[in-house]
């Protein structure tokens, strides 16, 4: 399995909190099954800009030594959305944003509550000027969530879906997993990752999620949305929308 989205990189939001964190969660996620994943420190949140580049790349550097041969890792972010978004991806490959995995994929937060611009428009200008706009955990942001059909024109625009396991699972409560499920329902994910801030509250694991995918839809949708549509993002290609 590929993991897209893991707060990772250590002592640069609430995610690792130092080195030996990291490594630990990079073990666990190797243990699950995870082959490889994507560090995806915040950038852009009001508490966590991160908007020095070199410095994450350097962080970057040193977790990927002591990771070694554990866990394939590249690197990226989870950019928070608002009206200057488009002027910073204009600054690519230069400025301070880190897609995924240096694709065209961007790994975008809604958000949590309605203000700022219009997130469709946002999606449809990335997509249009070739990008290829990932919505962090939807199912999780609440006038999303409260309103699934949303998401469903976000989608047309050209946003694609990365659900969280443990909503799949129903870890984050029911509203999280009745969106998760209607998004399944629909043929609307197109990723799961596990969003893992740490070893115990918010791990690395997405083997649970797989087997609630796999029993409820299909062990194909299963695999396509941990291990086929999350290798397409590392490769920088298409994914495969539809589900056999």
């Amino acid at each position: 399995m590929v993991d897209l989205h893991a707060h990772l990189l250590p002592g640069v939001d609430d995610g690792a909190g130092a080195l030996e964190d990291a490594l630990r969660m990079c073990q666990l996620a190797a243990a699950d099954g995870v082959t490889a994943a994507v560090a995806t420190p915040h950038q852009r949140h009001e508490w966590w800009p991160n908007a020095d580049r070199d410095d994450l790349v350097a962080r970057f550097e040193s977790l990927l030594s002591a990771v070694g041969a554990t866990l394939a890792l590249s690197l990226g972010a989870e950019i928070r959305m608002d009206s200057e978004l488009l002027a910073e991806v204009d600054l690519l490959p230069d400025g301070s944003l880190l897609p995924l995995a240096q694709s065209r994929y961007l790994l975008l937060e809604v958000p949590p509550t309605r203000v700022g611009p219009d997130p469709r428009a946002i999606v449809h200008e990335l997509a249009i000027a070739g990008w290829r706009p990932v919505l962090a955990h939807p199912e999780r942001v609440p006038w999303l969530a409260e309103e699934p059909g949303s998401l469903v024109e976000l989608v047309e625009r050209g946003a694609l879906l990365q659900l969280t396991a443990m909503s799949v699972t129903g870890a984050f409560g029911r509203r999280a997993r009745e969106c998760c499920t209607f998004l399944l329902d629909n043929d609307l994910a197109h990723f799961v990752a596990s969003d893992a801030h740490d070893v115990s509250k918010r791990p690395p694991v997405l083997s649970d999620a797989f087997r609630v995918i796999a029993e409820g839809w299909g062990e194909a949708r299963a695999r396509r949305l941990t291990e086929d549509n999350p290798r397409a993002v590392l490769e920088d290609r298409a994914i495969q929308k539809d589900v056999a």
